[in-house]
């Protein structure tokens, strides 16, 4: 009867609402907690392992642009050294009678320098390669990366030798031409692995090793860390994603990042990076003790009997709950909010809410590495890419892709440096940006000096439209510190969708409009499907070209001038020709403008004088005596070693420099006068006769013809082959003729066609005639043969045209 008397709390009864809607909420509750508590752990593991791969990762490549810094740094003290006066005059005394002497001294140098910049090795070779001098034994190991020509100055140079890791630099000596190479090895310590450390709170060490056993090298681990389960650890690792491993009592994950060696051997180079797991889900376990503790006071108010508190509980946790299902499916912009002011759950809505403003801010700046250009500031080629794929997909509307690429940004990167370089793409992003504004538009940075540029909803005239007013934006220069840098750019334009449908095919055919547009230098280009022929047969007659020099394919020809009055052969114009193996004799024309648009004529161009040289010699000894004239193109004159390089050609044959006469069009002087005139002065005083081709057909000043250092000029053939029938064309050739003998130069007359061409030019006092009336050109081995055997013609053998003669006076 006791018992039977004792009744139940209201909340604890279950046949009472009270205990009905406490169990159920009570259960609810317990359900949801033990739900979320699975779901948050695994969540944070996963979350944990994420973020982890992703550190290891993101300390990987900042390990290598630390070591990439640090051969910077090491580069720079190797550019002092080399730039020094002291140390050059001892390399240009180490070249001469004293050698031996100025050897120890330039030893005592490089030994003095490598101790300022903690250099390992300094050893210094000259311009054949050959080790002059150096601090330590062994440094011949090194030489041969004197002779890479695809050592990136930008990257670490990493060397492996006696298990000692060497960062490698190598520069230039100029004086002002190269006469050497200073060669600096760095050991290779742990600084970069104490700014990883300090920068990221990743432990690394640099290892080597062969197939997969790995050794430490270079370390900052505390002899206490160390022990078998260390070493094992480290000992057996494959590249690629990171490994669990266990020593000390904790877990770790252990990425090996190779790094690229020179000189390679069966020894590798790597770097060995790890992080512990247990300190990364350290915080989140606490999140997870933190759940269960609400979850239990959650119960016990509960079974105080608060109906309204149950809810008031249940509501905020399920929110949280949802929120961290947003987190495990990859919404980082989505506010965690508590909605209750219970400060348990606060907490553990702040909890979350920083957990995911510090993903985001991760995913963030992976993000801008990934889809933005950290120069600039616009978008990269593959945010480019891919925004340009979702306009397409997202409109059939018309739109256009504008490509633009600078001209002379090389100049500028190799006059002016590259830090103002870097400016000079700041200041053209800051223009295309500011002509950009207020229209649908994208503008990116693709790479280098190239740009791009999406025009939404633009046909052809407004895509001309835009890449006129940035052609008339590039007129004003750019000033940058105290220099000024005149712009100007090529610019391919495509359309979308009459000339491509696909976000590859608009950006690949826009980049052949813009090469074409600076081939052409007409500014702006709209694509063509004749470009991708083009294109394929610029790339395929490149190469056999480039076959045809090495594989000797080229040919020498001859075409003889003679003396007016005395009908003697004086000298000869050298011509090339192309003997292709498949397709015979191809004509100049097929190759020569291709050689010129691609700057392959310089390699032609030093082909046809040291030809020209190897002819001239072998007719002397035969007895004949003859000046042989040799075209020089446009990117010939801007080169500034042309002087040197033809010297050389000519002094390898035995060859003196009156023995050719160098021929200039006017258009190649007119392209950059100041240049040219420095050019020619230089060949002039070497001694070369230098020659204006086809003159009058072009726009050339007479105040700079007065000042150009030449000997001839050459009328062109037009105006003599039509001569004997048009008196226009007669006085042309007796005022060009009176011009030049009046300047004090001589005249050649091409196109000389017929006995009677040859009477009329004898008598407007021309000097020299070439043409088919007095020979084809011919092979170089049939020349000397020619030339015994040539006879002049009788010049009598017609009369004078008297008419014409009566007409110019």
């Amino acid at each position: 009867m006791l018992m039977g008397s004792l009744q139940l709390p209201a909340f604890l009864n279950p046949r009472r609402i009270e205990g009905r809607i406490v169990a159920l909420f009570l259960g609810l509750l317990l359900l949801i907690q033990l739900a979320s508590f699975g779901f948050i752990g695994h969540s944070i593991e996963a979350n944990a392992e994420a973020a982890i791969e992703a550190k290891l990762a993101t300390a990987g490549r900042m390990l290598q642009r630390l070591v990439v810094q640090q051969a910077a740094r090491e580069r720079a003290a190797a550019e002092l050294l080399a730039a020094d006066y002291g140390f050059r005059e001892a390399v240009g005394r180490s070249q001469g009678p004293s050698e031996q002497v100025d050897i120890e001294t330039l030893r005592d140098a490089l030994h003095n320098n490598g101790e300022r910049v903690n250099a390992s090795l300094v050893a210094y070779a000259n311009v054949t390669g050959q080790l002059v001098a150096a601090t330590r034994d062994q440094a011949e190991l090194y030489l041969p990366l004197l002779k890479r020509q695809d050592l990136d100055p930008e990257q670490a140079t990493l060397v492996l030798v006696d298990r000692e890791i060497m960062q490698v630099v190598t520069v230039p000596v100029r004086a002002p031409m190269t006469i050497g190479h200073v060669l600096m090895g760095f050991r290779l310590d742990e600084v970069p692995l104490l700014d990883l450390k300090r920068l990221i709170n990743v432990d690394a060490m640099f290892v080597t090793g062969e197939r997969g056993r790995w050794q430490e090298s270079v370390s900052v681990v505390e002899d206490a860390e160390r022990g078998p389960a260390f070493t094992s650890a480290m000992a057996e690792l494959s590249p690629g994603q990171s490994v669990q491993r266990e020593w000390g009592g904790q877990h770790w994950r252990v990425r090996l990042l190779p790094l690229p060696q020179e000189l390679a051997g069966k020894r590798q180079i790597g770097a060995v990076m790890w992080a512990s797991f247990d300190e990364a889900v350290a915080p989140y376990r606490q999140l997870q003790w933190s759940l269960l503790a609400l979850t239990a006071a959650g119960i016990a108010a509960f079974a105080m009997g608060s109906v309204f508190t149950a809810r008031r509980i249940s509501r905020p946790i399920a929110s949280l709950t949802q929120s961290a299902l947003r987190l495990g499916a990859g919404d980082y912009d989505t506010p965690v909010a508590s909605g209750s002011d219970l400060g348990e759950v606060a907490e553990l809505a702040r909890s979350f809410e920083a957990m995911r403003l510090g993903i985001r801010e991760r995913e963030e700046q992976v993000h801008r590495l990934a889809y933005w250009d950290p120069l600039t500031g616009l978008p990269n080629r593959e945010q480019f890419s891919q925004r340009l794929q979702e306009r397409l997909q997202a409109s059939e509307a018309p739109c256009a892709v504008l490509m633009l690429d600078l001209d002379r940004f090389k100049h500028v990167n190799d006059v002016l440096g590259h830090r103002l370089g870097d400016q000079l793409l700041c200041g053209v992003a800051a223009r295309l940006s500011e002509l950009c504004r207020g229209s649908q538009s994208l503008l990116a940075r693709l790479g280098g000096d190239e740009f791009a540029l999406l025009l939404d909803g633009a046909d052809e005239e407004a895509a001309l439209a835009m890449a006129q007013r940035i052609q008339r934006d590039f007129e004003q220069s750019l000033h940058i510190e105290d220099q000024t840098v005149d712009l100007g750019a090529g610019i391919g334009i495509v359309l979308y969708p009459r000339q491509a449908r696909d976000a590859s095919s608009l950006l690949s055919r826009a980049e052949l409009a813009m090469y074409a547009a600076k081939q052409r230098q007409s500014g702006s280009q709209l694509y063509s499907p004749s470009l991708d022929a083009g294109s394929q047969e610029s790339l395929s007659l490149l190469g056999e070209l480039r076959r045809a020099v090495e594989g000797g394919q080229l040919r020498l020809f001859l075409q003889p001038k003679v003396d007016l009055r005395s009908g003697q052969v004086i000298s000869a114009e050298a011509l090339v020709r192309w003997e292709h193996p498949q397709r015979g004799l191809v004509p100049p024309m097929q190759f020569i403008p291709f050689a010129e648009q691609t700057g392959f004529i310089r390699q032609l161009s030093a082909w046809v004088v040291a030809a020209s040289a190897r002819a001239w010699r072998q007719a002397r000894e035969r007895g004949q005596v003859l000046r042989i004239s040799v075209n020089l193109s446009t990117r010939d004159l801007m080169d500034q070693d042309l002087p040197l390089k033809i010297r050389a050609a000519i002094e390898a044959e035995g060859v003196p420099p009156s023995a050719l006469c160098l021929e200039i069009t006017e258009s190649a002087i007119m392209d950059d006068p100041a240049r040219a005139l420095s050019t020619l002065e230089q060949l002039s005083a070497m001694g070369f006769k230098l020659s204006i081709d086809d003159f009058g057909t072009g726009y050339s000043s007479l105040a700079y013809l007065k000042r150009l250092p030449v000997d001839e000029l050459k009328i062109d053939k037009s105006f003599v082959m039509a001569m004997e029938r048009d008196l226009d064309d007669a006085k042309i050739v007796r005022s060009t003729v009176e011009l030049a003998h009046n300047l004090g130069l001589s005249v050649v007359a091409e196109g000389l066609e017929t006995l009677r061409a040859w009477q009329i030019l004898a008598r407007l006092g021309c000097d020299e005639g070439q043409g088919y009336f007095i020979s084809k050109p011919m092979p170089e081995a049939q020349f000397v043969d020619w030339l015994e055997q040539w006879k002049p013609p009788a010049l009598d053998a017609e009369d004078p045209p008297e008419s014409l003669f009566a007409g110019l006076s």
